[in-house]
């Protein structure tokens, strides 16, 4: 099996050293993940561009649909950052642990986007009833939300998918396991 390793600063592209240098004076670091997709010259670049694009959702439902994707697909690294972003955006240990189990009892609206975001995660984008979606709709969502849900899914799907295969290592605490998904 392939092993890889972080690049750092030195053996990235130019305009990926500029993007370090901006991740350095934002976060303190270059997170782990953020410099494996810096073994392309241009990926990094382009997939901040799509994290930090606008969007209908807030911070809390971004966190909520990176939670539950990153469960879905096994994403140890996804799952550890995401825990650290989640409380960082107000949710306790508990609620993070339901939204990674595909629910969030405690917001009947969050509720709504977490079930639709865990079947269409789970389920690759099929829809076996329209019963998620309909909730979604009910608790206030519309056609830019779920527009919007669907690119957040997307975007959680190109990091774990990276993680998955490169195994590199999680600079962030590890994420409690969760038994039920």
């Amino acid at each position: 099996m392939k092993t890889y390793s972080v690049p750092n600063r030195d053996d990235v592209s130019a305009n990926n050293q500029v993007i370090f240098d901006q991740l350095n004076a934002a976060l303190g670091f270059v997170p782990n993940l953020y410099a494996t997709i810096a073994y392309s010259n241009n990926a990094l670049g382009s997939y901040l561009q799509l994290q930090n694009a606008r969007t209908s959702l807030s911070k809390r439902e971004k966190e909520a649909i990176n939670l539950v994707v990153s469960q879905v697909n096994h994403c140890e690294y996804c799952l550890a950052a995401h825990t650290t972003l989640g409380k960082m955006n107000g949710f306790t240990d508990d609620q993070i642990l339901d939204i990674r189990a595909g629910s969030a009892p405690f917001n009947p609206k969050l509720d709504a986007l977490t079930r639709l975001t865990y079947v269409i995660a789970k389920n690759r984008g099929q829809l076996a009833d329209d019963s998620a979606l309909e909730a979604f709709y009910a608790a206030g969502y519309t056609n830019e939300s779920l527009v919007d849900v669907i690119v957040a899914i997307a975007d959680k799907i190109i990091m774990n998918y990276l993680h998955n295969i490169t195994k590199i290592p999680v600079d962030f605490p590890a994420a409690p396991e969760l038994e039920t998904v």
